[in-house]
């Protein structure tokens, strides 16, 4: 064997190796669905139809697998609509994708969603404020917080993500966690978790 085929031959030995490493951790993790990238909403139907079928062979509550999926396609359309990573072309047809992490796991026989993407720094303490208000909404308020959001205007500058956001709080288990990550003055790094 030449040297640049033996070469070849142990980098491909060393890269089955970390991939193997890591999605063993992700499996030690509980994680039984990922995807990072770029997203739109067709990769959101795909995705999502993938995951329905999984979470269907994990759970036999068919109200369980509705709330993963709900959850699911809430954080999912969070990043599509708000990602500041995006690309955006005037194909035709149009081409939008936005940027972000999307990953679903079961831990101590329940699941969870967790999103993550970058955003505007100044949308991260916007975000921060109501995100805190929704943590500590118990499951009535948060009913009664919908119905009166669903019949006021939406808020300026807002594409559902508030209706959204009371919908994933709406169908977690407890509080949604969050945090965020402070890249740059211009940006920062979001992620939420919601347990089902």
């Amino acid at each position: 064997m030449n040297d640049a085929a033996e070469a070849r031959s142990e980098s491909s030995v060393l890269i089955a190796e970390e991939v193997l490493g890591f999605q063993r951790n992700m499996t030690r993790r509980g994680i039984i669905f990922s995807f990072t990238g770029y997203i739109s909403e067709g990769i959101l139907k795909a995705l999502g139809d993938a995951l329905r079928q999984k979470i269907r062979l994990e759970s036999t509550d068919t109200k369980t697998v509705n709330r993963v999926f709900s959850v699911f396609v809430e954080q999912v359309q969070n990043v599509i609509r708000y990602s500041a990573e995006r690309i955006e072309h005037d194909a035709e047809p149009p081409v939008e994708l936005s940027s972000g992490m999307i990953t679903v796991g079961s831990e101590n026989g329940r699941f969870f969603v967790i999103c993550g993407n970058v955003i505007g720094r100044k949308d991260a303490d916007t975000l921060a404020v109501r995100l805190r208000e929704l943590a500590g909404m118990d499951s009535d308020e948060l009913r009664r917080f919908y119905k009166e959001k669903l019949r006021e205007p939406p808020d300026e500058g807002s594409k559902g993500g508030s209706i959204g956001l009371i919908e994933i709080a709406r169908r977690a288990s407890e509080p949604i966690q969050f945090d965020f990550q402070h890249l740059s003055d211009a940006q920062s790094y979001f992620v939420l978790k919601a347990y089902i």
